[in-house]
């Protein structure tokens, strides 16, 4: 067997540039590049390779190696898992930065590579400068902190090791079942460490996305159980844009005219004027999506994790007689809430299902007329809340009335975490399949703008718009200087309202009377003084955006112009009055709250939170 002698990170960056996916026949190469920032645990081993052997393999120099790794999960999944970026990092802080990124890309099921450096296997600098020194087990890195958030995790103790670990890992990262973050801890003496490898391990490799049809027994199940029910449901969830089935799906509810409701992930799998689509299901969901829920005697779960937010924590399915039809590639998704589980690729399963309920000449017995007005009447509400103007500023919706009018259906809207990916589930109107890009499984606060930069770094036309809180953007903005760097645009939409008053909200809403959530000077021990005077447009402009502001819905529209005719990033600080975002519209979320407490606020609503418990589903 012929071989060549390679370090081990040159060999790994080989291996990567020769990795390629396929499925129904159309084969592209899912390795793009490495994201890194370098330190002494990788900037001569991997940092070499990189240099001076990295084939095709773009390299992107990232700012924080969380806001990188948001980044390369980002990429993945605006590209439907299809192609990544791997992120490597120095020891220590270096490579702990990336824990949380991992944990967000295995909870949201997305394909993330990382190569965190780790301390001499030999030991002989022992103890090496960033070295974790566990007194019980020596063999304890920090890089261990990643056992916990990953779908597959290896160290590298020996260069040969190598080949064993890119195999498991190359499985882990192109399965839709069983994907997420693969850790691959890299010693920094053994990446500088040389081996004959064989040179068969650097062919290319094409790793077939095979379809996972229906078990014939488990179809004829699920075929009976929707055969015996008049008023079922659809929940789309994100396993929907990820098996590439938004088309059978479509034709699906539009044969047997049964009506849709999205998870976060799943949004914009349906046109948003489509007659059937009934919006946002579960905690963040539209008044017609949940009554509908809540009458339903059958709920074909497609592709969804079936979170808390989504079934309003095990409350939200309310009709006594209704029952879970789970569709899903993952066992252990297709396995809650008791239902009955039909283990399969989304695509195939409702292909499957439309044929064999066509021979039955099933149709629901959902009334047109009844739906299309709950429609019609939640998109008045929509009507309604964009335009919803204050005296006292701009308010939420409204702003967000604005953007939804003024982006284009090709442009791409990334959000995570605060009050805004409530109203963006319930309000936003996306233009096309894939232009709403939202991280909630994790609901991440600082995914926003490095999601904003691995988005557009995945999109051949459009813009890509972040729409992030102040408390967001202060946790991470990083990358925004990456986007800059690489020239790839994305725009900032920064919605002022001095705090975290998505949690503040919350806070209220369980008797509290709002601690430590808003931005304010501390006074008297707390924080009751004047707002922080923050300067987020000098902030941007500082670090080479363009930098705009809005206060109304006019200069808002003004200052979206000038963004838009910019050819570099840039931001628009738009203030917003805090408690002006959407809320409710029959759901719950469990929260609980202090059973014993000095205010009588806070008991009352414990009690009440105990009431509404009681009505959950208990499996």
């Amino acid at each position: 067997m012929s071989t060549i002698r390679l370090t081990m990170a040159q060999a790994l960056l080989r291996y990567l540039d020769a990795q390629y996916v396929e499925i129904d026949g159309e084969e592209r190469k899912f390795v793009t590049g490495v994201m890194g920032i370098f330190g002494h645990g990788n900037v001569t081993g991997i940092g070499e390779a990189l240099e001076r052997s990295r084939g095709s393999l773009d390299f992107i120099q990232g700012k924080n190696e969380q806001g990188m790794a948001h980044a390369a999960a980002a990429y993945a999944k605006q590209n439907s898992r299809l192609a990544i970026y791997a992120c490597t990092s120095s020891i220590g802080p270096g490579a702990l930065n990336m824990v949380t990124a991992a944990a967000t890309a295995t909870v949201n099921r997305i394909p993330l590579l990382l190569l965190p450096g780790d301390i001499f296997a030999d030991r002989q600098p022992d103890p090496v400068l960033q070295q974790i020194e566990h007194p019980m087990d020596y063999t304890i890195s920090a890089n261990d902190a990643f056992k916990p958030v990953s779908r597959y995790w290896d160290r590298i103790t020996r260069p040969e090791q190598l080949m064993s670990a890119m195999t498991q890992a190359m499985r882990v990262l192109t399965d839709p079942a069983d994907t997420g973050a693969v850790t691959i801890a890299l010693p920094q003496d053994v990446q500088a460490e040389a081996y004959d490898y064989p040179e068969a391990f650097f062919r290319k490799r094409v790793h077939s996305i095979d379809r996972r049809p229906p078990a014939a027994p488990a179809l004829a199940r699920a075929v009976k159980l929707i055969a015996g029910k008049k008023r079922p449901v659809i929940i789309a969830g994100g396993g929907v844009h990820y098996a590439l089935a938004a088309a059978e799906l479509q034709r699906f509810a539009e044969r047997f005219g049964i009506p849709v409701m999205e998870t976060q992930a799943g949004k914009s799998v349906l046109p948003w004027n489509h007659p059937l689509n009934l919006g946002a299901a579960g905690v963040t969901g539209t008044l017609a999506a949940n009554r509908t829920l809540a009458e339903a005697d059958l709920v074909l779960a497609v592709g969804t994790r079936l979170s808390d937010f989504t079934t309003a924590s095990k409350t939200a399915f309310a009709n006594p007689n209704a029952e879970l039809l789970s569709i899903n590639v993952a066992a252990l998704d297709v396995h809650k809430l008791d239902g009955t589980p039909l283990l399969a690729d989304a695509k195939l399963a409702l292909e499957g299902l439309s044929e064999q309920l066509a021979l039955l000449d099933y149709r629901t017995g959902h009334d047109g007329a009844e739906l299309a007005a709950r429609k019609a009447a939640w998109d008045a509400e929509v009507d309604r809340l964009y335009a919803l103007e204050s005296a006292d500023g701009l308010t939420q919706t409204r702003a967000l009335g604005v953007i939804n009018d003024f982006i284009s259906k090709d442009d791409v809207i990334v959000c995570a975490a605060g009050s805004l990916p409530g109203d963006l589930h319930r309000l936003w109107r996306p233009g096309k399949p894939q232009t709403y890009h939202m991280e909630y499984g994790f609901s991440c606060m600082g995914y926003e703008v490095a999601g904003s930069f691995g988005a557009k770094l995945a999109r051949d036309k459009g813009e890509v718009y972040t729409i992030i809180g102040d408390g967001s953007f202060l946790m991470m903005h990083s990358e925004l200087v990456t986007s800059l760097q690489e020239k790839q645009k994305i725009t900032v939409l920064l919605f002022d309202n001095h705090g975290f008053q998505c949690i503040h909200n919350l806070q209220r809403g369980h008797g509290s009377d709002g601690f430590g959530n808003e931005f304010r000077y501390k006074e008297a021990g707390v924080l009751g003084g004047d707002a922080l005077p923050i300067d987020f447009r000098m902030l941007a402009a500082s670090l080479g955006c363009a930098a705009f502001s809005a206060t109304d819905a006019a200069s808002l529209r003004t200052a979206l112009e000038q963004a838009a005719a910019v050819d570099r990033s840039a931001l628009v600080h738009i203030s917003v009055l805090p408690g002006t975002n959407t809320d409710g519209y029959e759901s719950w979320w469990r929260v609980d709250g202090a059973e014993v407490s000095v205010s009588a606020k806070v008991a009352e609503t414990a009690k009440a939170n105990a009431q509404i418990r009681s009505t959950a589903r208990p499996i």
